[in-house]
């Protein structure tokens, strides 16, 4: 089933990108459609119910996307996921199209825990050696972790980058054991 919602982001992505669509506007539409599913589950099991005809979910989503005052190309997209009976594939879908839409603007998602607050020009400074290192823009999430006493841990992707005095305690510590 994830092969089926990354075709559906990537074209959406492709559509998005042909359009000269506001990327940030584009994602956010879509994780409230999103938001809206996941949220209300008696609207999700209408478009998903068989019995409730075509041209009455096609009604109800022009009017969610009016109420939201989202774009033409999010309300024809959506109509496709309805029409390909997609719709319930939406979490996946917006999941996807965010990492397509990334990856086409050169943006890496870092998830940096440092054992205490970093202060603004840390963050600006880190993001900048991470953008450096890369060779992408970085959108940084920071959580705290006492744990790592000292330094902080970088994950991009499946790679990370281990600043931590607890990284360097252990390295020390297998070095010691291996000699």
């Amino acid at each position: 089933m994830a092969a089926v919602a990354g075709r559906y982001a990537r074209a959406f992505a492709e559509v998005a990108s042909g359009h000269n669509m506001d990327p940030e506007k584009t994602i956010q539409e879509l994780d409230q459609v999103n938001a809206l599913f996941t949220e209300n589950h008696e609207l999700h099991s209408l478009f998903l119910n068989p019995a409730v005809p075509h041209e009455q979910k096609l009604g109800l989503l022009d009017a969610l996307v009016k109420k939201m005052g989202g774009s033409k190309m999010l309300r024809n997209f959506l109509a496709v996921l309805v029409d390909h009976r997609r719709i319930g594939q939406i979490s996946e879908i917006a999941r996807e199209f965010r990492e397509q839409l990334d990856d086409r603007m050169g943006i890496a998602d870092a998830q940096v825990s440092s054992a205490r607050e970093l202060s603004a020009a840390e963050k600006k400074t880190l993001e900048a050696q991470l953008a450096q290192t890369t060779g992408k823009r970085i959108r940084a999430h920071y959580a705290n972790d006492p744990s790592l006493l000292g330094g902080a841990v970088v994950r991009i992707g499946s790679t990370v980058y281990d600043g931590s005095v607890r990284g360097q305690l252990h390295k020390l510590k297998a070095e010691i054991a291996g000699a």
